[in-house]
């Protein structure tokens, strides 16, 4: 994916859609306020049209987050300070779930960031099995000397600390 991406004269910075992709429930997902912004909408007009329209968002494709699961994603994510005193728990939206909000929002714009969204989804989808891939060759290249050379194990420290996950979700970038 390219550093921004243009359509339709929508100038969307791919970092911006990806930093906005946290993990929830063992799932990647977006919260509606970071939907609603993309989408040219505002996150109570985005609420609304969910409410009004439940059946294009079954339960695989967005859930509201419990006000403990809002407090951990607070505490491990700066950029989401805004909603540290909040009372009502955001909506979040899954791969699938997050094009669907085009549907019930209809606007040009909704409908065009939608597959910068997807594309978004895929990309990070892409990423994390090349790591795995690595880490798998690496193993294997491990398992296969008798005795491992000194260097070696530190070659594959290093790389196993650079493919590891960092601890915290990654800061803000592309606004």
């Amino acid at each position: 994916m390219s550093n921004t991406s243009s359509r339709g004269g929508y100038l969307i910075p791919a970092e911006r859609i990806e930093n906005a992709i946290l993990e929830v429930r063992g799932q990647k997902v977006m919260l509606d306020a970071d939907l609603a912004a993309l989408y040219g909408a505002t996150t109570r007009r985005l609420k609304e049209q969910v409410r009004c329209n439940r059946r294009r968002f079954p339960a695989g494709f967005m859930f509201e987050l419990s006000l403990g699961e809002l407090d951990e994603l607070v505490a491990k994510c700066d950029r989401l300070s805004r909603l540290e005193h909040s009372s009502i728990p955001p909506f979040v939206f899954t791969e699938h779930g997050a094009v669907m909000p085009a549907s019930v929002l209809r606007s040009n714009r909704a409908v065009e960031v939608s597959v910068f969204v997807v594309k978004a989804f895929v990309r990070m989808r892409g990423m994390l099995a090349d790591r795995r891939r690595l880490a798998l060759k690496l193993a294997e290249l491990g398992s296969r000397l008798a005795v491992p050379d000194r260097r070696f194990l530190e070659v594959f420290a290093a790389l196993k600390a650079l493919m590891r996950p960092p601890d915290r979700p990654r800061g803000k970038l592309g606004f």
